[in-house]
């Protein structure tokens, strides 16, 4: 889950990295493609057979909050410009949230025009050698969340994901710069029943970043109503692409044990993902319970960290989980929202502060992990 911290002069989120994969060497040829390594853990590139760690950024918004779909057709530009920048700093995965609302126009309707930007934005990512991160169904801006998307029953509402999934992957099945579909960012599965059209979890800065797939758990067991919707889009998806990997955004709570849960356990769930990703942010004086969240995700499938960040830690924590981290996990992804360090140095706010600590941790680590190639 996405957690924010407000201050005078606007707001910080979340997110992590990526790291670059000796795109010097491959400049003269097309990408290669990501698949999961033979054991299981980690990733490899296709044909050339070199490993593959995933350390990028979540290009989720701009830092005034502006969702990508905001801006990228009157501001192309600007997402241009990110995009340079990200590579500079050292990253290889982009993780790009998609707004069901923005491509959909109907049940039955996918958006043309959002579907061309996506193919600009397939364009740009293999200009920039950097892997996407396609995080779909997102319902962000309560606003844009269309009225008939919130009228349907439960498998009305699934075959309309699985329609946005069929066109996103229809679209992308062709491009090596895929990384992964993400089905969706957090979704939970409630315990009970839910009221009406209420899909949503509580708005962080008005962002809704928690969806419930159901509204009724109807008795069922809440990981089978999970697996059953994983399916569904599963097949979706490999209608029309049977290569790119597919995972889910899950929150670090849904491990089962005592507590909140989302009904997303990864030992009963993930059968037909190809890897794990956990949004996992340290906290001060916790890390042994995080890393032990985190090896709660580790099922004989690679787990990416998609979303992390020094929010609730300090620097030198952070990197101290980065680094222990590295036991379970195989990749990284933080947060860039179009600033570089240069800028970031020139501000005074408190977040700008934040953001700068980060990024040069980041541009150091990706150099590090570039000269062990």
């Amino acid at each position: 889950m996405k957690r924010w911290i407000l201050f005078a002069g606007g707001f910080l989120t979340l997110g992590l990295l990526t790291f670059l994969p000796s795109a010097r060497a491959a400049e003269e040829k097309g990408m290669d493609w990501v698949k999961v390594s033979k054991e299981k853990r980690s990733f490899v590139l296709d044909p050339s057979g070199r490993s593959f760690t995933p350390w990028g950024f979540n290009y989720d918004h701009d830092d005034q909050g502006n969702l990508i779909e905001d801006y990228w057709e009157s501001k192309w530009e600007v997402v241009d410009r990110a995009f340079v920048s990200m590579r500079k700093l050292g990253a290889n995965v982009v993780r790009i949230h998609l707004q069901l609302g923005k491509f959909m126009t109907g049940p039955d309707k996918p958006n043309a025009k959002a579907l061309a930007q996506l193919d600009r934005l397939l364009r740009l990512a293999e200009r920039e050698r950097l892997y996407l991160d396609l995080t779909g169904l997102g319902c962000y801006h309560k606003k844009d969340v269309p009225a008939w998307y919130d009228k349907l029953g439960e498998k009305e509402r699934w075959a309309v994901q699985a329609r946005f999934w069929e066109a996103i992957a229809g679209r992308c099945a062709k491009s090596p710069a895929v990384f992964c579909y993400d089905l969706m960012n957090e979704p939970v599965v409630p315990g009970g029943k839910r009221k009406e059209g209420e899909w949503l979890g509580p708005d962080f800065a008005g962002k809704h970043f928690v969806q419930f797939i159901t509204l009724d758990q109807k008795n069922r067991p809440r990981p089978d109503i999970a697996r059953a919707w994983i399916n569904q889009l599963v097949e979706a998806i490999r209608k029309v692409d049977q290569r790119h990997l597919i995972t889910v955004g899950m929150v670090d709570w849904s491990l089962e044990r005592k507590g909140l849960t989302s009904g997303f356990v990864p030992q009963k769930v993930a059968d037909r993902l190809d890897f794990l990703c956990v949004h996992l942010y340290p906290r001060r004086g916790n890390l042994d319970e995080d890393l032990k969240t985190l090896a709660g995700f580790h099922i004989g499938k690679p787990v990416v960290i998609e979303e992390t960040f020094p929010l609730q830690c300090s620097q030198k924590e952070f990197e101290t989980f980065v680094e222990k981290s590295s036991q379970h996990a195989s990749g990284w992804l933080g947060f860039f929202w179009g600033k570089m360090p240069d800028e970031l140095r020139r501000s005074s706010k408190i977040g700008d502060a934040l953001l700068l600590q980060w990024l040069e941790f980041f541009a150091k680590q990706a150099k590090q992990r570039q000269q062990k190639q």
